[in-house]
Order: structure tokens, then sequence, then C-alpha cells
């Protein structure tokens, strides 16, 4: 595999196209209107009409090469809301690198529906996230039209919050995967006819990411372990390529935590080619094999609170594109950064951790990752439960990860300290000393303090 870099940018005429289409989608949001915008652009793989600013873009491809951009969390709350008026929330350069691709795929953070939010609520109750439908005009300047659905949030309307997404998907032109209104539909892959075929799904870590049932709605959990499979076979006797789209690991992590990892290269297992994950809010690392790849978490693309702002690195991000031919595939990623004094997404480096993190260094490393995680979980309780954990002590603490009932712990799945915690005190023993990746050994060591 290889990372190659690339510079796009943009003429008068796209601008122009941009302008003339986005009040076409505005004033006439209809079949009507749809079909007037074919003849404005291109159409997409889905014969919907693509979003405004079919930009002219320098890529080297090879013949036949087929182009996938996945992007992190995505949500307009708190510093973020009412950001989808700002047309330049996202920068030139990121929108070029989106338009280079043939399909983006978004992870939307939230029911796309009219829902009134409590905007001074605190504590748990801030953490609750939905998508003003108004929002979705960011996501035509993305180009955005493939959704995954699959994550802690898309529920937080209820179901009736789920069928407006579905809706709302459908009437902008968009495909979803990873939820729906049975179990049935929430794990119906999406088949891309390119590159010898690409088959993608989304599968999400329980408890917050609903599950769907045989007549309710919701998400399809990453324990369906035989459906998993199925689609896995299903896929790649009509495909060559298998992507897993998966919301899950621990929140502000560095590295993944031993079960998450294990999880993850049991898909790989099962057949598939890639698994691309968010959720924890912060870059990962990610882990080659041969012709296979696991992207740990992307990052937040346009998500910004203070529970986040509780926590080192939630600006920094990547996006990650996917190359595909019928032979093999590389990846480019792009490094960027919320600017938090003008709330906008540009580009900046990529983070230090955003490496190919093996085996040998991951034994390593892990203990360290571990010991940093414990200390972010303290800042989470701190700024969540502020009257009882502020002046928690030591034994509080280990009292607190180590109760076997301990609230949203799913053994082997999420939050599981009785894991976590033990491999932490590993870090005493220092075999993260004698790592060879110095710069996440010092990304992680960075995270260990109080955020102040």
């Amino acid at each position: 595999m290889e990372i190659r870099q690339e510079a796009n940018r943009s003429g008068l005429v796209a601008l122009l196209s941009d302008l003339l289409i986005e009040v076409i989608q505005d004033q006439i949001p209809s079949v009507a209107g749809e079909e007037l915008l074919a003849l404005l652009c291109d159409r997409n793989a889905f014969g919907h009409a693509c979003a405004p600013g079919a930009r002219s873009v320098v890529h080297d491809r090879i013949d036949g090469e087929k182009i996938l951009l996945t992007v992190g969390d995505i949500a307009f709350d708190k510093y973020m809301d009412g950001k989808w008026e700002d047309e330049h929330l996202i920068s030139d350069e990121i929108l070029d690198f989106l338009h280079s691709a043939d399909h983006v795929v978004a992870n939307v953070e939230g029911a796309v529906c009219t829902f009134e939010q409590d905007k001074a609520a605190t504590g748990e109750a801030a953490l609750v996230h939905t998508i003003d439908p108004a929002a979705m005009k960011v996501f035509r300047r993305m180009h955005a039209y493939i959704w995954n659905i699959n994550n802690n949030h898309v529920m937080d309307a209820g179901q009736q919050g789920l069928l407006d997404t579905l809706a709302n998907a459908k009437s902008f032109g968009a495909k979803t995967i990873g939820a729906g209104r049975n179990l049935r539909e929430a794990a119906q892959p999406l088949f891309l006819e390119e590159a010898g075929g690409i088959g993608m799904f989304a599968v999400g870590y329980r408890p917050r990411c609903r599950a769907a049932g045989p007549q309710t709605g919701g998400c399809l959990p990453w324990t369906e372990t035989d459906l998993i499979r199925q689609n896995i076979s299903d896929i790649k006797k009509r495909c060559r390529w298998c992507v897993i789209v998966c919301h899950g690991g621990e929140e502000f992590t560095s590295l993944p935590s031993p079960y998450v990892r294990d999880r993850y290269r049991s898909f790989l297992e099962m057949g598939a080619d890639l698994v691309v994950c968010h959720h924890p809010h912060v870059p990962n690392n990610y882990e080659t094999f041969p012709g296979k790849a696991i992207f740990y978490s992307l990052g937040n693309f346009i998500f910004d609170t203070d529970y986040q702002r509780a926590q080192y690195n939630t600006e920094k991000a990547v996006l990650l594109k996917l190359n595909f031919t019928e032979d093999a595939f590389t990846f480019e990623p792009l490094g960027i950064r919320i600017q938090r004094d003008t709330e906008r997404v540009v580009s900046g480096p990529l983070p230090d951790i955003f490496t190919d993190v093996q085996e040998e260094e991951y034994e390593k490393l892990s203990p360290l990752a571990a010991k940093m995680f414990l200390e972010a979980v303290k800042r989470q309780h701190i700024f969540l439960f502020p009257e009882k954990y502020a002046d928690a002590s030591e034994a509080d603490w280990e009292a607190n990860f180590m109760d076997p009932d301990r609230f949203e712990r799913f053994p082997n799945e999420c939050l599981d300290f009785r894991i976590i915690y033990p491999l932490a005190q590993k870090s005493k023993e220092g075999a993260w000393k004698t790592s060879a990746l110095s710069r996440v050994r010092d990304y992680i060591l960075a995270q260990m303090d109080p955020l102040v």
C-alpha cells in the first residue's frame, strides 16, 4: 500500500456552477428540481444529480481506478450550531480533496430531523445530537451521497427521528448504510459496480448504537456475527472488495483496546478487505495486512462540543481516500483540524498517531495507551459528574473501573475496565520505552496530564 499526495484547485466555472445549483436545490426541493439538476451536472453512481461544483481536479488515476472517500464524525451542535450557513465552513483544499472522489461516505452522527433540543443542557443531557435538515446543504457541498447512520446518536430522536432520517436521505438522493426500519434493512449492503465491485455495510458498538429488531428500527450491532459473516460472504461472491464501516471503539483513546482490535481483525478473517472506523472523536492508528487494512478511527470532521473540548486532540482528524482497482487498493490520507477561533475545518498535518502500528509495537504501546485512556475517562467523568468525581481518590477510581456492574460495561466489547485497568498497570514495566515508534509514544505521553 502506498500513501500519495495530491494538489487540487477549482476554477471560476465550477464556482458559478456551485452557486447556480445550490440556488436551484434550495428553491426547488422536488422531483422536478432534481430532474433540472440532472441537466446541469453529471449524475452519480446511483443516478441522482451530483452535488454543486464538480470541481476540476488534478489526479493521476490508474485506468479503471475508482475512489471511495470516508470522513469522520459529523454533527452540528454547540459550536457548530448553524455553521451549515457558513459557505467557508470547509476549506477549498478539503473540498477539492472530497470532490476528487467518486463516492464520499459521511458518518451522519444524529437523526436528520426537526427536533427541539435543549441548547442550555449540561452534563449527560448535552449528549443528545440531531441534525437540522437545513444542514444537508453541507453534504451537498461535500458530494456526500453515502450516509453511514449506524452510530450512537441516530436514535436520539426515537423511531420517528430514524424514519425522518431515512426520508430525508431519500429526498436528498443519498444511500444509507447501517440502520433501518428493521434488522434486515439495517444489515443491507450497498453495492458499487466499479473496480471489480465494491460492497459495503456498517456495524456499531453496543449498547449505544441501539440495535434494530425484526420489527423495530435501529442499527446493525457488531455482535451479529452470523449476519456479518453472511454479509461478507454474499459481498465477496459478487464483488472484488468488501468494506465494513464501523462505529465503535473507546472514546478519546489513542490505540484500540485489545478486544476492539480483535473484533475488527476477526472481520478481516471472515473475508472483509477493509475496516474503516469512527466514534472515538480522535484519530487513531491504522494497521495493514497483506491486501487488507484497518483504520481504527478517523476522528471528528464537523463536530465540536464542550464534552469533546475536555479532551486532547478532538480537533484533529483524517480524511481517508481509498483508491480501488480490480487488483489492489492504495490509500491517501489528508490531515485536517477544526480551527476553533473561526469554527471552520481546514487542512493540517497528519496526526502522529496515524501510523501503521503492527503487532510487536502494539504489544509494547498498548499498556501506555490504556493508562492514557484511564486519564481520559477521568476527565470525562469529571466533566459529566463533577460533584461526584472532581475530588475522587485513586482508590475511588480503581473501585469505579473494577466494578463488575459498572454502567455501560459490556464484557469484551465496550468499557471493559477489568481488561483495560490491569493492562494499564503493565505500563509500569516500561516496555513502551523500547518502542521504535517514538512519535506515537510521545503523542500518547502528551495526553497523560489534566487538560489545561
